[in-house]
């Protein structure tokens, strides 16, 4: 308590969050560090003694222990869901006051770095934003910050992880701001900037700078060659759209299996049985990335039962294709089956396929007189797919080029990137991080009128000092109420609270002064129907178009058509004013 009337006192508000930013950002670059040591030195132990040359039994085996390990410790140790980490940062942001909870900070990286370190095929980078924002969350609120600093802190956390394990500060703030939408302003790039760069200072001091994906561009991109970047483009974007429905579907599988135990027997089934079938789903991918980017085709036959036809061409193109193909099916396994991972290093792997496949095919088929790189095309693949993917264009191009050291291929990645997303849109508008929260009306967007009344509930509006009167009252006792309330509106109920209608002074004006009339009229004749009424939890987006298609100034709430209170235009309109001042950044 001491410390905090000390910082109010001599520190000031921007200063401070600048200090909070750093450490934040720190944190969050050794957070990054500890998950990747966890994930590589636990897969390079059990992989250490993997026979290249035939199949391998193991990864029938590694891969179930690791999901089984992962979910017992998510069910019986943390006993909370940590799953879809970057949908949950999300859903923290606009319906929890940016708070996430304290174990937050470590389970992720546990259960994640035993998904992962097994053979599970998801990536860290969900996890580890996932970490940095409940760091910042945690921190932000022992400072007792307010929602608006607090969500900063959240951004600053997932910037630092993202950059920290990726090397990539740009990226890092570019996630903040295309991902979570936390608006690029003059009182947030700095905080941002400041976290970003500190994770990947971390990572840079303890790793040096070398580079997750090797990249060295051999072959130069001629100008000549941008219709071929066009088509790929397109090619990306529908590979998007069916990883996308791919994760979906299979959710939606899972979802329906109650029972635990019986997920984890059919996410164990197909995950096991892909990664036996095709290696490279093993783990994270980087290591397969790495070797087709050197040009060591070949080497992602190993450790499969076709390895003694690594030199059929076609064998080769079909191969990349069903990578391609199952990669989706293999990540949806891994969560689905009780396994902690993100699908942000899957797209970056699809992506790299993507490349491959399309330019092997192409190469092979004798279409174009030239050849086309297929290291220029799997960077710009990653790019690509991880654009539209997660409806982040800038983010995807600066992470391929700054994680790769591709920017001499500036061009076609942002050529890719843009055709990539926009083909994505014109069939998905959410990405799939938010496509849950936008159908139950619960996504921060930039767009400021739909994020405050996102942020706005529809508990805290309603007003409940309105007096009821019941439809066989007479008139002198209505006239009795109204001389009790302050109010021009009075809800009908029955005996059982079922709101039946309204009475409106306006309306019985003319006859609240006519003695001869009170004992005669009752309230039944002379109440009206409301033009609408608003059930308890209905979203305020709703609400507001339920008023713009009414005209109305006042409409009641209901619960199960139980009479709960009325909401106006006027306390909405002052409780919108006071959350977008509160939320906006100066």
């Amino acid at each position: 308590m001491k410390i905090l009337q000390w910082r109010e006192k001599h520190v000031k508000e921007k200063t401070f969050i600048l200090i909070l930013a750093l450490v934040v950002g720190v944190a969050g670059g050794f957070a990054a560090l500890l998950l990747k040591d966890l994930i590589h030195n636990l897969s390079g132990f059990l992989t250490a003694h993997i026979e290249i040359s035939n199949y391998n039994y193991n990864y029938l085996i590694y891969p179930v222990i690791g999901i089984l390990l992962a979910g017992i410790f998510v069910r019986y140790v943390v006993r909370d869901n940590i799953s879809h980490g970057v949908t949950r940062v999300l859903y923290a942001l606009s319906q929890n006051k940016s708070r996430l909870k304290p174990h937050n900070i470590y389970s992720s990286v546990i259960a994640s770095s035993v998904t992962i370190g097994f053979g599970g095929s998801v990536g860290a980078e969900s996890p580890i934003v996932y970490t940095g924002a409940a760091i910042g969350s945690n921190l932000g609120s022992l400072f007792r910050l307010s929602p608006r600093l607090l969500m900063l802190l959240v951004g600053c956390g997932a910037s630092a992880g993202i950059a920290g394990i990726f090397k990539a500060p740009i990226a890092g703030m570019l996630f903040t701001v295309e991902v979570l939408m936390i608006d690029l302003t003059a009182g947030s790039v700095m905080p941002l900037m400041i976290a970003s760069v500190a994770g990947a200072t971390v990572a840079y001091i303890f790793t040096g700078y070398e580079l997750e994906v090797f990249f060295t561009q051999s072959e130069p991109f001629y100008t000549s060659g941008i219709p071929y970047v066009i088509l790929f483009g397109i090619f990306c974007g529908f590979v998007s759209l069916y990883f996308s429905k791919v994760l979906n579907m299979m959710e939606q599988m899972f979802g329906k299996l109650k029972n635990p135990w019986l997920k984890f027997v059919v996410g164990s089934i197909i995950l096991s049985s892909l990664i036996f079938l095709f290696p490279p789903l093993y783990g994270e991918g980087y290591n397969v990335m790495n070797q087709m980017l050197e040009g060591n085709l070949t080497q992602i036959f190993d450790g499969s039962i076709f390895y003694d036809y690594r030199n059929n061409t076609w064998l080769l193109v079909a191969f990349v294709g069903m990578i391609l193909f199952t990669k989706a099916f293999a990540t949806s396994a891994t969560n689905g089956g009780g396994g902690c991972g993100g699908t942000f290093t899957p797209s970056l792997f699809i992506g790299c396929f993507a490349g491959f496949f399309f330019t092997l095919l192409i190469n092979n088929l004798g279409l174009i007189d030239s050849t086309l790189s297929m290291k220029n095309y799997a960077l710009m693949g990653m790019a690509g797919v991880m654009s539209a993917v997660m409806n982040a264009p800038l983010m995807g191009i600066f992470l391929a080029a700054e994680m790769t050291g591709g920017y001499d291929l500036f061009l076609p990645l942002l050529i890719v990137s843009t055709i990539s997303y926009g083909t994505y849109k014109l069939f998905s508008p959410y990405s799939i991080y938010t496509q849950r929260l936008a159908q139950r009306g619960e996504l921060l967007t930039h767009a400021k009128d739909r994020s405050v009344l996102t942020l706005l509930k529809i508990d805290s509006v309603i007003e409940k000092d309105f007096k009821e009167v019941h439809p066989d009252m007479t008139l002198r006792e209505m006239c009795e109420v109204i001389s009790q309330s302050n109010r021009n509106l009075f809800p009908v109920t029955d005996a059982n609270n079922v709101l039946i209608g309204v009475v409106l002074l306006d309306d019985i004006r003319n006859i609240m002064f006519r003695p001869d009339l009170y004992d005669k009229m009752r309230v039944r004749k002379f109440m009206s129907s409301m033009p609408a009424k608003i059930e308890v939890g209905e979203s305020m987006d709703a609400v507001m178009k339920i008023f713009d298609d009414t005209k109305a100034w006042n409409l009641p709430v209901v619960e199960r058509g139980k009479y709960v209170g009325f909401v106006s235009k006027s306390k909405i309109f002052n409780s919108y004013r006071r959350v977008l001042k509160q939320y906006t950044y100066e």
